[in-house]
């Protein structure tokens, strides 16, 4: 099993002025590459570049810029080239699917955020001592870094990456050959609704608050974002207060990104430890935060009918704020860790569907609002616990056709 860990460094003043300045070579070199791939396809008769013909070109680079360049490691620099190649091969998929283009762009020093190292002891060295919390990692043209181990990481680092959020700096270890962690058995099978008023409902009846951690630091970060666009763009970037304004909003998003995956790491926790089977809704969730189209008045040329944006951006905002995506991802690789199944079904008319077997009568006004009545038989029940035991149905006939 393939798993990454996390750990935070500890870098000195000098170290993080270092690890700054191996950003923004790596941000350069990635600029230069994807210009001269541009410029040969709009100059040379459409000429594409691969990434087998830059790599060749770092050895000159390095030998032109010792200063800048030749002082990184050349394997981490193969992997930015790499990180540009893929970003065209998504380009022409893309393109040659019909969706939407999104050719690969310049990147700016401030969104260049990660380098890669992509083998451990080759420019960066991860060295660590089973019974040390504060262990340490060499990187070329840093040095030795602390770094705060909460955890001991297991199996084979395979890739190391060094990643800037906001003022702090980690290190991501991919490893390779780890063993799981498997929960004792239980013998039971639940279905779980994902919803914005309760965040999770399971089929046994129980409940886990939507924590709406977005909304209660909104008022702040509004006030923060506020202070920031009050600035003249004659100022933006070169002020003091511009740039503590610029961290204070970071500051912010950042607080409320890690509170939310704390969050989801505790419900998945609840989760797995209650069941060995977990049934969950296959979720299209860019689709259901799509804005709704424009719909234009035929008769008046220019005008738009009402299409509902504004309430539905309320529910957008919600859903996101939520992060169903992301506790479903770490639900799914804690699920594969403790020995449990997860198994997505189909979404459709869960909610609106009895639950009772001789009855499974379907009408929308079976629902209303948070409860649910059915027209048929008359069950009265929650309308996400109604989800939850239609979810959990659902999973027991995959589990049927699969014996």
């Amino acid at each position: 099993m393939i798993r990454a860990y996390k750990f935070l460094l500890r870098p000195t003043a000098r170290q993080k002025q270092a690890l700054g300045e191996m950003l923004r070579d790596h941000c350069s070199l990635y600029n230069a590459a994807l210009q001269e791939r541009r410029g040969a396809y709009r100059h040379t008769s459409n000429t594409r570049i691969s990434y087998s013909d830059q790599s060749v070109q770092l050895k000159e680079i390095r030998a032109f810029d010792s200063e800048c360049q030749g002082r990184w490691s050349f394997s981490s620099q193969q992997a930015t080239l790499r990180r540009l190649d893929n970003a065209f091969v998504a380009f022409f998929r893309r393109v040659k699917a019909g969706q939407k283009a999104g050719h690969p762009r310049f990147k700016g020093v401030g969104h260049f955020d990660t380098v890669v190292f992509p083998r451990d002891g080759d420019g960066c060295r991860w060295d660590s001592t089973p019974d040390d919390r504060q262990t340490r990692m060499r990187v070329r043209g840093v040095g030795q870094i602390r770094v705060h181990r909460h955890r001991p990481a297991q199996g084979r680092v395979k890739t190391i990456s060094i990643k800037r959020e906001g003022t702090r700096w980690y290190v991501i270890l991919a490893c390779d050959s780890v063993s799981g962690d498997p929960f004792p058995l239980t013998g039971r099978r639940i279905g779980i609704d994902l919803g914005v008023t309760h965040f999770l409902t399971t089929s046994d009846g129980v409940h886990i608050e939507n924590p709406e951690i977005g909304k209660r630091a909104g008022a702040t970060l509004a006030t923060a974002q506020r202070k920031l666009r009050s600035f003249p763009k004659r100022r933006r970037g070169r002020s003091k207060a511009h740039r503590a304004a610029v961290r204070k909003v970071a500051k912010l998003h950042a607080t409320v990104r890690r509170q939310r995956l704390d969050f989801a790491h505790k419900a998945a926790n609840f989760v797995i430890r209650d069941a060995d089977v977990i049934a969950c809704e296959r979720l299209n969730i860019s689709g259901m935060t799509r804005t709704p189209k424009a719909k234009p008045d035929l008769d008046n040329d220019g005008v738009f009918l009402p299409n509902g944006a504004a309430a539905k951006s309320g529910l957008n905002r919600s859903i996101l704020d939520a992060g169903w995506g992301i506790f479903l991802s770490i639900l799914a690789y804690k699920a594969e860790s403790a020995g449990r199944r997860v198994i997505q079904v189909d979404a459709r008319n869960t909610s609106r569907t009895c639950p009772d077997p001789e009855c499974a009568y379907v009408a929308a006004d079976n629902r209303d609002g948070e409860s649910f009545a059915c027209l048929k038989c008359g069950l009265i029940e929650h309308a996400d616990r109604v989800g939850a035991i239609n979810v959990n149905h659902r999973a027991g006939l995959v589990l049927c056709t699969e014996a």
